[in-house]
């Protein structure tokens, strides 16, 4: 059996989970934000040692963080002439409808890179304008000297013919110009989502290229692949020329663990909930996992297939502050690995992780597994300066902190669950992160949720996804053609070289005729509408639209007629799952804390019993208050739920 790693590098903690022969072990080391690299090869190397043949997929927030950071490439865009402003002006659509002083959105290429170039496609992929070899000539000689790293190029209508961007592009690499086209990251019509999409890639290319090559070079001979937004790896070489399908890799494969963990232990409607130390994600599993083609990173729409996920700047090193109008604030900014929490000994900054501490509901001895001590008194003494300036005390001011980071995830719990149709009421809560064990009764109580599983593996969860995570691949074609004016073996025909290429790409990867796994879809929309919504391609398509229709919108009219906007294949590599420990037909019992102190609950101080996770056994049972804590995570079982342990050492969590 061949070594493997999954790393997820975080704000705050670098994660790594390994399967070889042995079985499956852990690991949690603080992240090194001025040179990520450092804290994975350091993980590497104590969990692989010198095994050359160790294959390792990793989850970077380096697109992420280049994006909302305003610190990747330097861009340039060659445009249809008299569209050169497209990603200027955006949409219509207003991030606050009523207010008239929103500043203009930045975009990532300024004014003096943008350049047309005469040449016109309709959208029907006919030549209006012919591009001449001179409009080449011109462009390469206007890019030099500018100073530029990469050319993204998105002409008009390219989705339906791209020669025009083909020649180009090669003109351009001829003359030692990196380049990246629309019709090769995003085929699909809207021009506004399309360019927007291949600029953010261009934008974060060189830098992944660059991180993951000097990534490769310094971890040896060991095989790496990069977890995807869809939930799937890609190899290093493919993420290099389409990093923007990295962009929240390390959620992704978080959701994807909690699926696989959840499923295990005989749950299939789910909310995962990952808080970690610098934001929580959140996501609905409603047997499968729900997939978008709306997303936003920053202030950018990125057209291309995303697990539903929402994010808040909501973490265990969230600041608290005191606004200008003198009111209690958490978040969104961090403390992050450095200079951290104020308990771990440099901070100078309160988090909620300080909170909790100060609340009683974190062993400073045992934090980590007992590779950190923390700092009480540090904590204690930068909490009594805010509490001061709130006119609080101090555990007044901890409780509020927590109520004030537990309503902002909260209120994103209600996003994809009652705002999306769902009954939050349905769903088991399935927390993980090293802080959503912490959080998650209290969560769970106030949105009636019965039931919260926190998975034995609830800190590295993200990293144990990346091992359990396919090799995915997307592909697309835009059609925009009525479903009466065109029949299945049309459509069929459209998919055929879609699915060619997802085959042939995962041959390539190594996977045999049996290890493939190919789905057919369509984006369908009423006609006149301005979205669409994506289904299974079957002869049914029409019906499972109008289902899904109704679920999402409250309404569906079977006599409307319908378009097809899209078609889309994705292929999946499908990897080995490695088995989780289990024990069938755990016996009862009752486990004896090693500790018992008082903890901070509701205003009032509770008498809470203190377990190590490691001597839990399947069986187990206790009622809240309590505190189980681990070498990855810690789990607050409030006076309101008991807890038991099910075979595969995961804490369930229900109510009282």
């Amino acid at each position: 059996m061949v070594l493997r790693l999954g790393i997820d590098t975080g704000g705050t903690f670098t994660d790594f989970t390994r399967v070889g022969p042995e079985g499956l072990s852990v690991l949690k080391l603080r992240s090194t934000p001025d040179d990520p690299s450092r804290a994975i090869l350091e993980g590497i190397a104590m969990l692989a040692g010198a095994a050359a043949e160790a294959d390792v997929v990793h989850g970077s927030t380096v697109a992420t963080n280049a994006v909302l950071e305003r610190k990747g490439a330097r861009v340039a865009l060659a445009t249809t002439a008299g569209f050169e402003d497209v990603l200027l002006i955006g949409r219509q659509t207003r991030p606050q409808l009523y207010n008239i002083f929103v500043p203009a959105r930045r975009p990532l290429v300024p004014p003096e890179l943008v350049f047309g170039v005469r040449e016109r496609m309709d959208a029907g992929g006919r030549v209006l304008v012919a591009l001449d070899d001179s409009e080449i000539d011109t462009l390469a000689a206007s890019l030099a000297g500018t100073g530029a790293d990469i050319c993204a190029v998105c002409f008009l209508h390219s989705y339906a013919n791209p020669e025009h961007e083909r020649r180009v592009a090669e003109g351009l690499r001829r003359r030692g110009v990196t380049v990246c086209t629309s019709h090769e990251v995003l085929p699909e019509y809207r021009e506004f989502e399309r360019w927007s999409t291949t600029v953010v890639n261009a934008y974060v290319t060189p830098l992944i290229g660059r991180y993951l090559g000097a990534l490769e070079q310094r971890a040896g001979a060991k095989r790496l692949r990069i977890m995807q937004s869809n939930g799937g790896s890609i190899s290093a070489t493919a993420a290099r020329e389409q990093a923007v399908r990295t962009i929240l890799s390390g959620p992704a494969a978080g959701v994807v663990g909690a699926r696989e963990v959840a499923r295990a232990a005989g749950f299939t409607r789910l909310v995962s909930f990952d808080m970690g130390g610098t934001s929580t994600d959140v996501s609905l599993i409603d047997g499968v996992i729900a997939t978008t083609m709306d997303a936003v990173v920053g202030d950018f729409p990125v057209r291309l297939p995303m697990i539903d996920i929402h994010t808040v700047g909501a973490g265990g090193g969230s600041i608290a502050a005191m606004d200008t109008g003198g009111a209690l604030r958490v978040g969104p900014r961090s403390a992050g690995a450095d200079p951290g929490p104020a308990c771990y000994g440099t901070g100078e900054a309160l988090t909620v992780t300080d909170a909790n501490l100060l609340l009683g509901r974190l062993d400073a001895e045992f934090f980590l597994g007992g590779q950190m001590r923390l700092d009480v008194a540090r904590a204690e003494r930068v909490a009594r300066g805010l509490a001061a300036r709130l006119h609080l005390d101090v555990p007044a001011l901890c409780e509020g902190i927590i109520r004030v980071a537990n309503a902002n995830m909260e209120r994103a719990i209600r996003v994809v669950s009652v705002e999306r149709g769902h009954d939050a009421r349905d769903f088991t809560l399935v927390a993980f992160g090293g802080a959503g064990g912490m959080h998650a009764c209290e969560i769970a109580e106030r949105l009636e949720m019965a039931t919260v599983m926190v998975p034995r593996y609830a800190g590295v969860l993200s990293a144990l996804g990346m091992l359990v995570a396919d090799v995915t691949k997307d592909y697309s074609a835009s059609v925009l053609a009525r479903a009466d004016e065109i029949d299945l073996a049309e459509i069929a025909r459209m998919l055929r070289p879609l699915v060619a290429r997802a085959t042939q790409d995962l041959r390539a990867e190594g996977f045999g005729t049996g290890e493939v796994r190919i789905d057919r879809r369509l984006d369908v929309r009423y006609v006149g509408q301005s979205y669409e919504i994506t289904v299974p391609f079957s002869p049914a398509f029409r019906a499972a639209f109008d289902r899904r229709h109704l679920r999402t919108f409250g309404y569906a009219d079977a006599s409307r007629p319908v378009e097809i906007v899209n078609v889309r294949v994705v292929g999946a590599g499908l990897t080995e799952t490695p088995r989780l420990p289990h024990v069938r037909d755990p016996r009862p019992s009752t486990p004896r804390p090693f500790a018992r102190r008082t903890a901070r609950f509701a205003g009032r101080r509770v008498r809470t019993s203190f377990f190590r996770w490691s001597d839990l056994r399947p069986g187990a049972r206790a009622v809240g208050p309590s505190v189980i804590t681990g070498g990855e995570a810690t789990v607050v079982i409030s006076p309101a739920f008991r807890f038991s342990v099910d075979g595969f050492g995961n804490v369930i969590a229900t109510k009282r």
